[in-house]
């Protein structure tokens, strides 16, 4: 009787076992992320929001900070070798997440950077979540309207013009199953010109999201003082 009931307990104790970490493997199952810094910015610009989902349980190999472009702003563009880390993190994160999907973050340039290379990668189905903060999809009146645009790349035909033909491209175009932009009605540089829509919306929505969210706060203040949000919109 007593060896029938240390077997029961035994056998009892590794079942529980086995749920617990099936549970906890469940739990920790999560879509890795890519964080995307805006243009002549760097993957440590995220720190707020890289160290929250740390606090929310993920790992760090679950997290993707690609390094992308000089640090001479006016040279960065949407074309060549600013592409390549962007795609690299974005495959990489694909081929790590043990759910099969990703969910995307990106600041000013890299909103449209990270869109860019999701679209060019054929992998839209793939991001769960998008979230664009501060982000300038319809462009900038600063770079002018192509083909009267600055003469930089970033405002260039790969840049940020107004109706710039990447934006056109750009536009209207899936990027994820639910989208979200973060805002600000004075931000610096969406804004810069004085006025932050065009056609009548903000530049940093996003065609067919899911909802936009505003605040006080200034272009790089809005990446890095809205970190809360960005996880709770992925989550």
């Amino acid at each position: 009787m007593t060896d029938n009931l240390l077997i029961l307990l035994r056998n009892t104790l590794l079942a529980l076992s086995l749920v617990m970490t099936v549970h906890t493997a469940h739990a920790n199952c999560i879509d890795s992320v890519v964080l995307v810094h805006g243009n002549a910015g760097s993957p440590s610009d995220w720190d707020n929001t890289y160290d929250l989902l740390i606090s929310e349980g993920y790992n760090s190999s679950q997290i993707h900070r690609p390094s992308w472009g000089s640090s001479y702003a006016a040279n960065n563009n949407h074309s060549g070798s600013e592409e390549t880390p962007v795609r690299n993190a974005i495959n990489s994160a694909l081929s790590s997440s043990c759910t099969g999907k990703i969910d995307v973050i990106g600041h000013s340039m890299g909103v449209t950077l990270a869109a860019q290379q999701i679209i060019k990668l054929n992998q839209s189905s793939q991001v769960d979540v998008f979230v664009g903060v501060a982000g300038a999809y319809r462009g900038l009146w600063t770079c002018g309207a192509y083909p009267w645009n600055v003469w930089t790349p970033t405002c260039g035909v790969n840049g940020l013009s107004i109706s710039s033909p990447f934006l056109d491209w750009l536009d209207d175009k899936a990027i994820a199953n639910r989208v979200y932009s973060i805002k600000s009605w004075s931000d610096q540089i969406v804004c810069g010109s004085g006025v932050c829509t065009v056609g009548g919306v903000h530049s940093s929505q996003i065609p067919n999201e899911e909802a936009s969210y505003s605040y006080v706060l200034g272009h790089f203040g809005l990446q890095t003082n809205t970190a809360s949000k960005q996880v709770d919109l992925i989550k």
